[in-house]
């Protein structure tokens, strides 16, 4: 599995990269696995703004559904609504073409709560 060392990790298999005050926000390889096949990612198209551990949204598989939630709080700049037609990027590529949603990072400090690679896959048992 990979766990990329330049995202942060919450503990609800979230992740995170920043680039200034922009953060990309996506599911783990290790979550979408364990998902199985995703059918459908709902992102509502309204959401402009998240505080840390709101719902953005919900991932749905062959066998559950999954609320997506923010690692950190901010202003949404973002969706990436190519997902309602290619759901399945998010197991093909989950840290490229599957990211989610992408914030204007609004309280850095939100960050110190997450995890590096390391710590995540101590969490998730790798």
């Amino acid at each position: 599995m990979n766990f990329p060392e330049n995202l942060k990790y919450s503990e609800d298999h979230e992740w995170i990269l920043v680039d200034g005050n922009v953060g990309t926000i996506g599911i783990t390889e290790y979550a979408q696995s364990e998902l199985g096949d995703i059918v459908f990612v709902d992102i509502d198209p309204n959401i402009s703004k998240v505080n840390f551990g709101d719902t953005l949204g919900s991932i749905e598989a062959v066998k559950t559904v999954s609320d997506l939630l923010s690692p950190c709080g901010g202003k949404v700049i973002e969706i990436n609504s190519s997902l309602a037609d290619t759901p399945e990027e998010v197991n093909n590529d989950p840290y490229g073409k599957g990211w989610m949603i992408k914030i204007e990072i609004s309280d850095s400090s939100e960050l110190e709560k997450l995890l590096d690679a390391e710590a995540y896959k101590k969490l998730i048992g790798q």
